[in-house]
């Protein structure tokens, strides 16, 4: 599993969490307020925040394995990828709003069933990745911990500046119409070199204020599973991470 790192970010008023061992329980930044716990299977827990400083509706993602956090997520309302930030390696990947031709779009998910979306981000790097792909409810619907959730399925292709294909990522999600998030399920993953892994990251349990396991910073599930393996999506967790 990764190797946790601290990543500490001022410039452009980013929220950067802190490290996922500081104590017992996750503690988000100053100005900051934890909503949600959720455990994943792949030995994964994300603890879910908002900051007082963002646009309504943006919501921040820190994820940890059995080591400690290692990736933050920031979307918007409509689930748009503002923002991410690989504390393993400290590359951080914007969203190009005026490159990106099709913005990805929540409400139109619920409105039509599919969400089609064509979008560019930038990393401190100085890459480009050019996601092109769609979301389409397969009117499945479930429920996990008692909370209901909707199957979607999805299939994107990556490319970079050059407009070389990349990656291809294609699976299932759950969606939560009520929190406007997408939760990961099963993904699978392919490089331009044929390089594939599968993932599962399904949630198995919620925690909000004043449940057991809220804002808790170690990962309950699968953990003896993952002890050699380095999959190739270890900068992003699952596609709700990306979205």
């Amino acid at each position: 599993m990764l190797r946790h790192a601290i990543l500490v970010l001022t410039a452009g008023g980013l929220c950067a969490a802190a490290p996922a061992h500081a104590g017992a329980v996750f503690v988000p930044p100053a100005g900051c307020t934890l909503g949600m716990t959720v455990q994943m299977h792949s030995c994964q827990v994300a603890n879910y925040y908002t900051c007082a400083g963002d646009p309504p509706g943006d919501q921040w993602i820190s994820f940890a394995d059995g080591e400690g956090e290692y990736f933050l997520s920031h979307v918007d309302a409509e689930t748009r990828w503002v923002e991410s930030v690989s504390l393993y390696s400290g590359e951080i990947e914007t969203l190009d709003t005026a490159g990106s031709a099709d913005h990805a779009s929540f409400s139109t998910l619920l409105a039509e069933g599919r969400d089609d979306y064509d979008f560019v981000t930038q990393s401190n790097t100085g890459a480009a990745q050019h996601f092109v792909g769609h979301d389409e409810l397969t009117g499945q619907t479930t429920a996990i911990d008692g909370v209901p959730l909707e199957y979607c399925a999805f299939d994107m292709r990556i490319e970079d500046a050059a407009g070389n294909q990349t990656a291809t990522r294609k699976g299932t999600q759950l969606i939560s119409r009520k929190m406007r998030l997408f939760f990961g399920a099963t993904e699978n993953y392919e490089n331009a070199y044929g390089d594939s892994a599968t993932s599962l990251d399904t949630p198995v349990s919620f925690a909000f204020p004043g449940e057991e396991g809220f804002a808790a910073t170690r990962p309950e599930y699968d953990c003896d599973m993952m002890l050699t393996d380095l999959s190739p999506l270890v900068d992003h967790p699952s596609k709700e991470a990306v979205k």
